[in-house]
């Protein structure tokens, strides 16, 4: 720990063998980054160019990839400079504001897939309103909730912390996440509460209202024709897989920060790097593999750069 000029500093103790093993860990970690940034850039590139992918639907995907890149750029850059460095540490203020940024974006998911689940459900349940319902202004105002709402609800919780007493300087982490609450003397009864808003505001509700949606769109199509059915499984089923892919880690990033401090070190680490590893890769191959215009794009660009 130092504290320079009134700065607390936050030593990330996390890593595993970094002296041994750092530059494996910065190959591996820097291939992982470049592949997510390129993969979710490629998504994106695709909805924008094509007129055909200006839909609802193409869009809320594009802006899970938007977010991945986000969320990813907020971790890899100080992990990867962590990984050639003799200290691995984090000013308290930088540490509250990667704290922010991973919780906004990672909230916001679940609210992405929760207008995701209502495109699909106005498009299979109300066709013929569809248009009617889900205008550009709609699309607007659901991107604005999806960042905007979350945004505000772990703003409280980043005022909340960066007020509290730290008796602790030592995260046991390799980024900041909710483990912070550990170096605190005392976790205010405020914190703890706002805390269990959030997760019903940002998660929970998202996800049962999800599931309702998605239940609904099932027993409709199950008395509708073959057709019906085929075509609701192909554009429902990689919103289902990206939300089992998210609730998986944020069931593991709730776990982490509850494990008691004698659980093996490897073991913790390799459970925190689920979290910045699968989901942001997941995404772009999910949609790039499964959703038919997507993947009809992307073989054209492909073809046509193996052409060049």
């Amino acid at each position: 720990m130092d504290d320079h000029a009134n700065v607390t500093y936050i030593t990330l103790d996390g890593h595993v063998e970094v002296n041994k093993y750092r530059y494996v860990y910065f190959f591996i970690m820097f291939i992982a980054y470049i592949l997510i940034i390129c993969s979710n850039s490629i998504i994106v590139y695709l909805i924008w160019f094509h007129q055909n992918l200006h839909e609802p639907m193409y869009m809320f995907i594009a802006a899970l990839s938007v977010n991945s890149v986000l969320y990813s750029t907020n971790i890899y850059p100080k992990l990867l400079v962590d990984f050639l460095c003799e200290k691995q540490i984090i000013s308290y203020s930088a540490c509250l504001f990667q704290f922010q940024i991973f919780y906004t974006l990672g909230s916001s998911e679940f609210l992405l897939l929760s207008a995701m689940a209502y495109d699909r459900y106005v498009s299979i349940c109300k066709p013929l309103q569809y248009h009617t319902i889900m205008t550009k202004n709609t699309v607007s105002m659901f991107l604005l909730f999806a960042w905007f709402v979350p945004a505000c609800h772990i703003l409280v919780q980043t005022i909340l912390s960066s007020e509290a007493k730290l008796c602790d300087l030592t995260l046991k982490g390799i980024f900041c996440n909710n483990s912070i609450y550990k170096l605190q003397c005392v976790t205010s009864r405020v914190i703890t509460v706002f805390g269990v808003v959030c997760l019903l505001d940002l998660s929970i509700l998202p996800m049962l209202f999800i599931v309702f949606t998605y239940t609904r769109m099932f027993i409709i199509t199950y008395r509708s024709s073959r057709e019906v059915r085929r075509k609701a499984a192909q554009t429902c089923l990689p919103h289902l897989l990206v939300l089992i892919s998210i609730s998986i880690l944020f069931a593991y990033d709730i776990s982490i920060a509850r494990i008691e401090s004698n659980f093996p070190k490897t073991a913790r680490l390799i459970m925190t790097l689920q979290i910045i590893l699968y989901h942001p890769l997941f995404n772009p191959l999910i949609y790039g593999l499964k959703m038919k215009e997507i993947s009809k794009h992307l073989k054209r660009l492909f073809c046509s750069a193996k052409m060049i």
